[in-house]
């Protein structure tokens, strides 16, 4: 039995592909109008009473919740796992989160395991990279692969370091965003977006720079609000390895800025969708 602890994006995408028994659980499905909720519906799985009853049977409880709440979950599960259950932890957290947390879970008896997914969920789905780090992870591999996590593999055995992985990666991408968003939004504004892409080509030869820019800027209007929570553990990241976060902390500030304006995501032009945030955003 799994337990999808965190019924968004990656918990969906999850329930979706999962040949095995599942059971889920959401702290928004106490909102019958959530997208969590919608989404239980439409797949048409039956959420138990609690979180607490929802891992009780569960051999391997998936953690997918958001950036800043992975610990607080497994505090409120801890005990209600079965002894030697499997704690797959996928939160973007820091390494020094994930230390804490496993610390919980395996002091209730627990098995935990760091787990990053290194490439968009919905590209490849199951199939996503993802790196297994910790005591437990090398025995949770072949678990991981018979669940249905063809892209699962070993990094290492020492906590965190999967998790550092990430987040160093997610200060190029997420930042990458920000930069474009900025970039664009200003361009626009000037009416010279299109040189500006253009001239992209010198330094990146071979990417279509347009649909790049509109991918990115719509990923972080989209998803701002969870992202900017990841560059917050981003920058708790790079602040422990005794370096000032000052990319990933303005990251997360445009981020959480970015989240304002999901209405304008029915745009599909660039220029248009530029336009709309402008707009919203009371650009002069």
């Amino acid at each position: 039995m799994i337990c999808l602890l965190g019924f968004g994006e990656v918990g969906q995408t999850f329930a979706e592909d999962l040949g095995a028994d599942f059971a889920i659980w959401d702290i928004k499905f106490v909102d019958k109008n959530s997208i969590p909720s919608r989404a239980a519906k439409r797949l048409r799985v039956a959420a138990p009473a609690s979180a607490q009853a929802a891992v009780a049977a569960a051999d391997v409880v998936v953690c997918a919740v958001t950036a800043a709440q992975g610990k607080v979950a497994a505090q409120s599960i801890a005990g209600s796992m079965k002894s030697g259950a499997y704690f797959l932890d996928v939160n973007s957290a820091s390494p020094s989160q994930k230390i804490e947390t496993a610390a919980i879970i395996e002091a209730a008896g627990g098995r935990y395991v760091d787990a990053v997914i290194m490439s968009p969920i919905g590209n490849k789905r199951l199939a996503s990279p993802m790196l297994l780090g910790g005591p437990y992870a090398e025995a949770f591999l072949s678990v991981a692969q018979n669940i249905g996590f063809s892209g699962a593999s070993f990094y290492g055995a020492e906590l965190g370091l999967a998790s550092a992985t990430k987040l160093c990666r997610s200060v190029i991408v997420k930042g990458l965003e920000a930069l474009l968003t900025e970039s664009m939004l200003a361009a626009r504004h000037y009416g010279v977006e299109q040189t500006v892409l253009a001239s992209m080509q010198d330094f990146f030869p071979g990417t279509e720079w347009e649909k790049l820019a509109r991918y990115m800027v719509s990923r972080a209007v989209q998803h701002g609000t969870r992202r900017a929570e990841e560059m917050r553990e981003a920058a708790r990241t790079v602040a422990d390895a005794g370096l000032e976060p000052r990319m990933s902390a303005a990251t997360a500030e445009l981020q959480d800025w970015a989240s304002s304006f999901k209405n304008v995501l029915q745009y599909q032009d660039l220029p248009a969708f530029l336009d709309a945030v402008g707009t919203e955003s009371g650009m002069k």
